[in-house]
């Protein structure tokens, strides 16, 4: 198959999450088939809630300016799926995606055909087995890997990692992780491995006494951000620097959240001697990034509580003073209401619209669940950005919920403006 194909192929297995089955017997056939190119690599695994593309995106960029050679696995992506592998920093081409999809879709019909597995592996296994498939081949120094959903059962938790990394755990998945900190967090701790060392963000105490117990059970040595003395700390709307345990950190991603996921960059590289200077390099698109200066245009993937508490917190501290215009959309199977609650009060407008997604929630329907009393409901993107169009210049427009209708933002304003 071409590119193409092979993208409508992932597509038609359907939805990452509402098609998602735990389990790691599809996945370790298939890469047993494909002669085990996980083993050829080393890993920094990375699990949590909030925080983990963001710290994931910094600890590569932090090897990749040391010399090495990265790759990076990142889900999901925000315009196209070639972001989710990356060599050095850079998406693989068209071409290469194909390539891998081909290999891995070969195998994987032939197990079925045997008998070995019982149905196509999911679109994030099979994304899984092209990316460690990738890897090995291109000869990576270290790769950083980021979990899909929770960890025990995740596709990714059959490497053997160098590192284990556990940022922010918090309310999000629960219908398959569990409806409670405690349970989330177990399933995020089962990314943990015998003798691997491990660094924990700051976390919640019920999920730090699950992880901690974890720890003690493995007997693994244990690096905590909650550890480190943080000094000197200077944050601005566009970034952070600070001092951790005598490391000078340069975080260029805004949010005074970043701090605690730089913290937590720094000190996984600090353990694999790796200086932090080149999390000053980092790129993450889609959050809390500014397209648009004249009008002030923020985009932030806040799809959850955490995520939303993060991006108030930054509204807060530098737009408490400005006219601020929110537009919002969200998936089905989001707390909805919860983050309306946290981010539509510091909005004097919201408008509500939808991505362009099958699972995306109706604006209608986000209207009845969500009061504001000055609010407008837009069918779509393009119908929203025309409502802030003529925004007054000291205004700031933050468009925010779901990373797809993030990704979808991006790719309409990159034409407007």
């Amino acid at each position: 198959m071409n590119y193409p194909d092979s993208v409508q192929f992932l597509y038609a297995l359907g939805n990452e999450i509402k098609t998602v089955k735990l389990g790691l017997e599809r996945i370790r056939a298939v890469l047993d088939a494909l002669g085990r190119p996980h083993d050829q690599c080393r890993f920094v695994h990375v699990a949590g809630t909030n925080g983990k593309g963001s710290t994931c995106a910094m600890i590569e960029s932090g090897l990749r300016a040391a010399g090495q050679r990265t790759g990076l696995f990142t889900s999901p992506h925000l315009a196209k799926p070639t972001e989710r592998i990356r060599i050095d920093g850079r998406p693989i081409s068209a071409a290469e995606f194909a390539d891998a999809f081909n290999r891995v879709h070969v195998v994987v019909e032939g197990l079925i055909e045997s008998g070995a597995i019982d149905l196509h592996t999911t679109y994030f296994e099979t994304v899984t087995a092209m990316a460690l498939l990738v890897f090995a081949e291109q000869e990576t120094d270290r790769v950083v890997l980021e979990v899909g959903l929770g960890g025990r059962l995740d596709a990714t938790n059959v490497v053997q990692p160098g590192l284990c990394v556990i940022t922010p755990i918090d309310f999000d998945h629960e219908q398959y992780l569990g409806r409670s900190i405690e349970a989330i967090a177990g399933e995020k701790a089962g990314i943990l491995k015998q003798g691997i060392p491990a660094v924990f963000s700051r976390q919640r105490p019920e999920a730090e006494a699950v992880l901690e117990r974890r720890a003690a059970e493995l007997k693994i040595a244990v690096a905590r951000t909650s550890d480190c003395k943080i000094e000197n700390v200077d944050i601005d709307v566009r970034g952070s620097r600070f001092d951790l345990d005598g490391m000078h950190v340069s975080c260029p991603l805004a949010g005074e959240h970043q701090v605690g996921n730089a913290a937590t960059a720094a000190l996984a590289l600090r353990q694999i001697g790796v200086v932090p200077d080149g999390i000053a390099n980092t790129v993450w698109p889609g959050r809390l990034e500014r397209v648009s200066e004249y009008p002030e245009i923020i985009l932030d993937g806040a799809h959850n509580p955490a995520g939303a508490r993060a991006l108030a917190a930054y509204i807060e501290r530098f737009y408490s003073g400005r006219r601020v215009q929110l537009i919002y959309g969200a998936m089905r199977d989001k707390a909805v209401a919860e983050i309306a609650g946290i981010l539509f009060p510091l909005a004097q407008q919201v408008i509500v619209t939808a991505p362009r997604q099958a699972r995306a929630l109706s604006p209608e329907a986000l209207r009845d669940v969500a009061y504001h009393p000055n609010l407008y409901v837009a069918p779509t993107l393009d119908v929203a950005l025309e409502l802030v169009r003529d925004a007054a210049h000291d205004d700031v427009v933050f468009i925010t919920g779901s990373l797809f209708l993030v990704a979808e933002a991006r790719a309409s304003l990159s034409r407007l403006l």
